[in-house]
């Protein structure tokens, strides 16, 4: 693998000013999982919550909840999170999340919500009672039937047992996530992610002697040393236990993190691992949803309500937690580094209910804002972006009002039709390029000038 400079910090190669340079670009920018980035926040003029929330539609929405705590910290992680974590600011936390939810509930009103999911950090770093404690926030202070809606947690092979499943189980948990990254712990090692492999099989095991409907197993190409053969190898051990959802990742350097001081780049790698991953799962029956994601054939139907990502609103409680209104995106600060992170937790710990119900940090969001996010949320599932949708969301179509879905076209990264915009393969293998080169001058601007802590 080659050793050069760092891959820069997200929106650096954004918005390529011509097809061209996209086609030449590398195919790994940064992953569009929401739009704007947290990179794109800014400070706001602080209003109370309740009227951020007061003119929205409450009847569809998202319950998420970021517990910031991991037992050890990834070394291409750069989502809010931190290691060494002493009992007594888990304590705090909790306590914090639970007056933040009281102040929420009142604040947001009348409400539904139709998806729901715990994540990090790592939830299962908290110990049983801790993790039926903010469950029980979920459900009972801010009214979330997690038995009857899709209700997803995040777990580590280090931390998962028996009690904290059963904790999970209790409260209707239905998908566990995983994120074992390498069944091979030397090449996992090598990633920034020391773990034993003996404790992902063990853990493996215990999710599905608890028959937890939904168990995805996250994994991770592009390390160092990695080859197709074992890229190839651990796919093959992650399908041994069925799992009804995997998600395959590049690994990226990032600032700040781990991997981000030792300088790699090595995109022709991880586009012939995908590949080989892709064809593999394919020829196994699974569907791909997106770069990222393949379902399997047994995977269970969901019945549940709609949510519609590209417009429905989020709730987020915790340090780290974004919400989503039409109008307005907010979260608290962001930061990747230790001291930031610790900074950015014990700021939310140390508030009192008015500043709980205070939204000072975000990104407003105007209707051209509003427009690319459909876009760029609907155009980098396999399904691709439906122009009956959009019409019906905006009213004009979506050609027009975004010249450059039909430059992908030209470039053979889509095709449109009178019903979608959809990538092709190779349009879909550059999701990560295509995201950002789609973002607003305004947002790679932002992105481009935060300062990373």
């Amino acid at each position: 693998m080659p050793t050069v400079s760092p891959e820069p910090k997200p929106a650096m190669r954004a918005a390529a000013a011509s097809m061209q340079q996209l086609l030449a670009g590398t195919s790994y920018v940064s992953y569009s999982y929401g739009y704007p980035h947290k990179t794109a926040y800014r400070a706001l003029s602080p209003r109370r919550l309740q009227e951020v929330w007061n003119a929205e539609p409450r009847d569809a929405l998202f319950l998420y909840v970021h517990i910031p705590f991991c037992s050890v910290r990834c070394g291409f992680c750069n989502l809010l999170a931190t290691t060494g974590a002493e009992a007594s600011l888990v304590r705090r936390y909790i306590d914090t999340l639970e007056r933040q939810a009281v102040a929420t509930r009142e604040a947001v009103g009348r409400r539904t919500f139709v998806r729901a999911a715990l994540g990090g950090g790592t939830p299962t770093f908290l110990q049983p009672a801790e993790l039926r404690r903010v469950l029980d926030v979920m459900r009972n202070t801010m009214g979330a039937d997690l038995a009857a809606i899709p209700t997803g947690v995040e777990v580590s092979p280090e931390t998962t047992d028996g009690e904290r499943l059963a904790v999970l189980q209790e409260f209707g948990v239905d998908r566990v996530s995983i994120g074992v990254q390498s069944f091979d712990q030397r090449e996992a090692g090598a990633m920034g992610r020391p773990q034993r492999d003996a404790d992902v099989h063990r853990a493996l095991r215990l999710i599905r002697d608890h028959h937890f409907p939904t168990l995805n197993i996250d994994l991770i190409y592009g390390g160092a040393d990695q080859t197709t053969a074992s890229w190839l190898a651990s796919i093959r051990a992650a399908i041994e236990y069925r799992p009804e959802e995997l998600y395959l990742y590049p690994l990226y350097v990032r600032p700040l993190t781990g991997l981000g001081r030792r300088g790699q780049s090595w995109d022709e790698q991880r586009i012939s691992l995908y590949r080989a991953g892709r064809d593999f799962l394919l020829e196994q029956g699974y569907q791909q949803v997106s770069m990222r994601m393949f379902r399997a054939p047994h995977a269970p139907t969901c019945t549940a309500p709609v949510y519609c990502c590209q417009q429905d609103g989020m709730v987020g409680l915790g340090a780290g937690a974004r919400s989503y209104t039409r109008e307005l995106h907010y979260s608290t600060r962001y930061a990747v580094g230790r001291a930031g992170v610790s900074a950015v937790i014990e700021d939310y710990v140390s508030q009192d209910a008015a500043a709980l119900a205070t939204v000072d940090y975000g990104f407003e969001m105007d209707d051209g804002e509003r427009r690319r996010r459909f876009v760029i949320q609907s155009l980098l599932q396999a399904e691709g972006l439906s122009r009956a949708e959009y019409r019906s969301a905006f009213g004009p179509d979506a050609l027009g009002d975004l010249p450059a879905l039909q430059e992908l076209q030209q470039g053979a990264l889509a095709t449109v039709t009178q019903d979608r915009v959809r990538l092709t393969p190779a349009g879909l293998e550059r999701s990560d390029a295509i995201g950002p080169w789609l973002y607003s001058p305004r947002v790679g601007r932002l992105m481009e000038e935060f300062a990373w802590t």
